[in-house]
C-alpha cells in the first residue's frame, strides 16, 4: 500500500494531491513545518509526515479558503486543532456521499 513507502518524490506528491510541483516548492519556502529531506543532488524526498503536512495545507487552502499566511498561523497552533477540523470535514464528506448513495438507491 501507499503507506508502506518511506519516501516520495516531488512528482509523486504532486500527483497524489493534483497540485503543481511549483506549489510544493513554494510551500516549502513559506511553511516551516514542510521540510522534505534532500540528497546530495538536491532532490527532494517527502516522508509520510511531510505528506500529512501537505494534506493539511491542501485542506486549509481548498476547504477553509485560507491564504498561506493563514495556513502558517493555523499550523503554528496546536497540531490537533487542524487535524480535528480536517477529520470532521472528511467525515462529513463521507456521510454526504453515503446519503447520496442512499438517495440514489431509493430512487431506483
Amino acid at each position: 500500500s501507499i503507506m508502506d513507502k518511506i519516501y516520495f518524490s516531488i512528482s509523486e506528491v504532486a500527483d497524489m494531491f493534483q497540485i503543481n510541483q511549483s506549489n510544493l516548492r513554494f510551500w516549502e519556502k513559506e511553511i516551516k513545518q514542510l521540510k522534505p529531506k534532500r540528497n546530495s543532488k538536491g532532490t527532494r524526498f517527502y516522508t509520510n509526515d511531510d505528506i500529512l503536512v501537505i494534506k493539511q495545507i491542501v485542506f486549509l487552502v481548498n476547504e477553509q479558503k485560507l491564504t498561506l499566511s493563514g495556513v502558517r498561523a493555523k499550523l503554528g497552533e496546536k497540531k490537533d486543532v487542524v487535524a480535528k477540523q480536517q477529520e470532521i470535514a472528511e467525515r462529513l464528506t463521507h456521510i454526504k456521499n453515503e446519503i447520496k448513495g442512499i438517495i440514489a438507491q431509493m430512487r431506483k
